[in-house]
């Protein structure tokens, strides 16, 4: 008996086959133990699928997850899909809206949960969907931590002096203790929001998760900070670079590395193209550095041996977010949750992941991970692009 699909991520499953996505729990959990132990000694040979005697009965997860291990091995094309609906996330934002309004923003936090929980488990790769496991009590947790150790003092120390009617050099020097400290949590609630999101997210039972240094991300985030300013935001391509590189090299399946081999160097030509283009094409020109950029991360992006490639191009994506944003604005934000799935089908659509790919060699190991940096994060605003 299980609360939750390992599967879909359905809750509240009241019997041994999910109602969602039809799967047998016990047999599908079996199959998530043996991949989670590894690959077997070559003298032991794969037990052949076990057969499902009623002709009507799906086929079994055992067959499924060793179809999709013998896919997951060769060479070929893999990509992502979203199987959902904007009315079905509608529907989930309406009651989100509605609860939050009635409980004074408490719920917020519960809301965000239900949100990434649906679009996660309507995500599809190579047959099985992705499950979020964060809680809302893990969030308002966080949020509290960040409120009593970082925003609470941080507003003290910019307000005392006004109050108090201190000197000029008091206040002055206050101020600037105050943005110098909110600066350096910037690049803490980045990293923190990151890894909260990897470590409660999974797929086939394997948790990712994000094994980077604190400090040493503070370090590269200031320093190239300053550079980019000093530049005056010539420095900006290569930063970019450095930070794409640091959270993907520290990036984690289960026991499976993600590599990153891009140099900041090769965007700083089409960044200064932008550039000197963007007052003459009233800002479009932007949209080209996007994609081209996202094309380059995805090309120096890899997964064992395989690698991931972006179709993205210039005109989709500026028709995206412009009509998005006329969206949002001519519905009053009631048009959010389609706008929202045509966003993610828009980028999975051009991700792909190319390459052999053993996915039955990757194991679990599960990271220790609070969701302070997650309300660090919505305090100071500092995302990177997570859901």
């Amino acid at each position: 008996m299980a609360d939750t699909c390992p599967k879909c991520g359905f809750a509240g499953v009241g019997s041994d086959k999910c109602p969602r996505c039809g799967v047998i729990i016990a047999l599908y959990q079996a199959s998530l133990d043996k991949l989670r132990r590894g690959p077997q000694s070559p003298a032991r040979a794969v037990p052949a699928p076990t057969r499902v005697a009623p002709a009507a009965q799906p086929p079994s997860p055992r067959t499924v997850m060793t179809s999709a291990a013998a896919r997951a091995a060769s060479s070929g094309t893999r990509r992502p899909r979203f199987r959902g609906s904007g009315a079905g996330l509608f529907g989930i934002h309406v009651v989100n809206v509605l609860l939050t309004l009635l409980t004074l923003g408490v719920y917020f936090f519960w809301a965000k949960v239900k949100v990434r929980a649906y679009l996660f488990s309507e995500t599809d790769f190579e047959g099985d969907r992705f499950a979020y496991h964060g809680t809302g009590r893990e969030m308002f947790v966080g949020f509290l931590k960040a409120l009593v150790f970082f925003f609470i003092p941080i507003s003290l120390l910019s307000m005392l002096p006004e109050l108090m009617s201190a000197p000029l050099p008091v206040r002055y020097g206050a101020s600037m203790l105050s943005y110098l400290l909110a600066s350096f949590f910037v690049p803490m609630a980045m990293i923190g929001a990151r890894r909260y999101r990897l470590s409660r997210t999974s797929w086939r039972g394997i948790r990712f998760s994000l094994r980077a240094p604190t400090w040493d991300f503070v370090r590269l985030w200031s320093w190239n900070t300053f550079l980019v300013a000093s530049t005056l935001g010539l420095y900006y391509p290569i930063y970019i670079m450095r930070r794409q590189d640091f959270l993907t090299r520290h990036m984690w399946f289960g026991s499976q590395r993600f590599g990153f081999d891009g140099r900041g160097r090769d965007l700083l030509g089409p960044f200064l193209a932008m550039v000197v283009l963007f007052p003459f094409t009233l800002g479009l020109s932007w949209f080209g550095f996007s994609a081209k950029k996202a094309r380059y991360f995805a090309a120096h992006t890899t997964f064992g041996t395989a690698r991931f490639a972006s179709t993205v191009r210039a005109l989709p994506l500026a028709w995206l977010t412009i009509s998005n944003l006329l969206g949002l604005v001519c519905t009053l934000g009631l048009a959010w949750p389609w706008l929202s799935v045509r966003s993610l089908r828009f980028a999975y659509a051009n991700l792909s992941l190319e390459g052999p790919l053993a996915l039955d060699t990757i194991t679990q190991q599960a990271q220790s991970v609070t969701a302070t940096g997650e309300g660090l994060a919505g305090f100071l605003d500092a995302d990177l692009g997570l859901t």
